[in-house]
């Protein structure tokens, strides 16, 4: 079957859509499984110049429909106006849909080969391409990667365990371009592998939850929502201003932590969302009351100005625990910061975006994934952003963290589709480690995450109080965590290997379509 310029534009714009609409706050999540494979009918033998511009459109359409909060948080944060926030949506849009147009370029190089090798390599070029968008140098944006559209079923999350949230984005990829193969043949043992295809993932989706096994934690953390009003700037005497809200946040911290003073106690309050600082006496002073008061572990976000050997002054985003006598024994420095929030890539080079740039806080990465350890077991920090990054998070277990914390503020998001997308995705971090996650932020969503992915606790969005989250120690290595992104990099060398072949003159296939349409026939 072959389509038409206009439908093959329309099917590489309606793929873009309908991965976009997959994800919160849409949540029609069933369009991913088709969204791929529409990208697959829009690429199939279409003319050599004209097939990248079909990923071009999923890319520019997929973008401003998923993430418009973007533009948002520009132009209330950023000091931009409405066109200057809308083109830096736009560039993003542009970057994605080129990274995009090398997807349907590669299927449409393959199908002139044979319909079935263009449909083999579409997963494994589309997870190759997520690979490259997670580690592109400065402005990596794995956001809402294609598998995370899958984590509705339990049973299906469980296989992160095992490949990462790569083998969600192939599973999705791989049945679009099943799907697409029997659209593009039409043939009695095409649609019969779709229709068995659909029934397994139904019964492992709708049944498999129920083998997914419950666990029973023995401690409980008090995760503390403190509910501050974002604010681009705070003046120097905002502690002051503020006072008799810190008043609150101890009174709510200290008494939670006294209810069971069976212990370990541990009090969780968010990434830095107003200008904490421990080298601010009078910050430094409540936190180590709220230490020595309960009795408890205290880990709170901070701002951390030090001197290098050069005597430079140096800030960081990062986690501090006091003990219970109030000492600091651990420090986590953010590592992975955001590009133009936290710092600005190319900043020399970037002198177009000069507004944006000036405001923005010029943060120094932390280069060390160091662990913290209270009575029970040893905990890994990682800081708002970098819960997106699977291949960073999972050195924290293989590391040995038995436990992993997540402070953030998303209060930037406002109520957009941000924060809930980014717990989406902080979820699948539990899964991939096997790991109990406790997620404190500063006006939502704060949960405890089990190591299967289950929500075990919530607070309501935008109050200020205390999350009883119950949480435990885990020592078993899952294969993601032992081996890193090994199928991602599988699918990156099976890319290669198959556009060689794709792409070198008289290479011949195994299967020729015409041979595959007498079979079938």
């Amino acid at each position: 079957m072959k389509f038409k310029r206009p439908t093959r534009v329309l099917l590489a714009v309606a793929s873009g859509a309908a991965l976009a609409l997959s994800f919160p706050d849409y949540d029609l999540w069933p369009l991913a499984w088709f969204s791929v494979g529409m990208l697959v009918l829009a690429s199939v033998g279409s003319r050599p110049g004209e097939s990248p511009l079909y990923g071009f459109l999923h890319g520019a359409v997929f973008y401003p429909v998923c993430v418009p909060w973007i533009d948002t948080v520009m132009r209330q944060y950023g000091n931009l106006d409405l066109w200057t926030s809308a083109g830096i949506l736009g560039l993003m849009a542009v970057a994605g849909g080129l990274l995009c147009s090398l997807f349907s370029w590669g299927v449409a190089r393959a199908s002139r080969k044979s319909i079935a090798f263009a449909c083999l390599l579409a997963p494994f070029l589309w997870v190759a391409l997520e690979f490259v968008r997670t580690h592109l140098p400065y402005i990596g944006f794995p956001w809402n990667l294609a598998g995370y559209a899958a984590i509705k079923s339990l049973a299906l999350l469980q296989v992160t365990t095992v490949t990462g949230i790569y083998g969600l984005s192939f599973l999705i990829a791989a049945y679009g371009s099943l799907f697409a193969f029997a659209v593009l043949t039409d043939t009695r043992r095409a649609w019969r592998t779709v229709v068995m295809a659909t029934a397994a993932l139904l019964l492992i989706a709708l049944g498999g939850r129920y083998l997914v096994p419950k666990e029973t934690p023995r401690f409980t953390a008090h995760l503390v929502q403190t509910n501050f009003p974002q604010s681009e700037r705070y003046p120097a005497d905002w502690l002051q201003i503020h006072a008799g809200e810190l008043d609150e946040l101890a009174r709510i911290s200290i008494t939670a932590a006294k209810q069971n003073p069976a212990g370990p106690e541990l009090i969780v309050w968010p990434e830095v969302p107003a200008p904490f600082s421990l080298q601010d006496p009078a910050f430094a002073a409540r936190a180590v009351r709220i230490a020595r008061e309960s009795s408890a572990y205290f880990l709170v976000g901070v701002v951390e100005d030090r001197q290098d050997a050069q005597r430079n002054w140096l800030f960081y985003n990062s986690a501090v625990l006091l003990d219970p006598l109030g000492k600091r024994i651990y420090t986590y420095d953010k590592i992975h910061l955001v590009p133009f929030g936290e710092y600005v890539p190319l900043r020399q080079w970037l002198t177009f975006a000069g507004r944006l740039t000036a405001d923005i806080s010029d943060f120094t990465p932390g280069t060390v994934y160091t662990l913290g350890e209270i009575p029970g077991g040893k905990f890994g920090t990682f800081i708002c952003y970098e819960a997106i990054f699977p291949g960073e998070i999972r050195r924290f277990a293989a590391s040995g963290a038995q436990l992993l914390i997540n402070i953030s503020n998303d209060g930037w998001f406002g109520r957009s589709a941000a924060p809930i997308q980014h717990l989406m995705m902080s979820r699948v971090r539990a899964v991939e480690s096997r790991r109990w996650l406790l997620r404190d932020t500063n006006n939502g969503f704060t949960a405890a995450i089990d190591p299967y992915g289950r929500m075990v606790a919530e607070l309501p969005t935008d109050v200020r109080g205390e999350l009883d989250a119950p949480y435990d120690f885990k020592s078993n290595l899952t294969l993601y965590v032992r081996f890193g992104d090994w199928f991602a990099w599988l699918c990156v060398i099976a890319t290669a290997v198959l556009l060689f072949f794709a792409l070198k003159p008289g290479a011949t296939l195994p299967l020729s379509e015409t041979k595959r349409q007498k079979k079938n026939g």
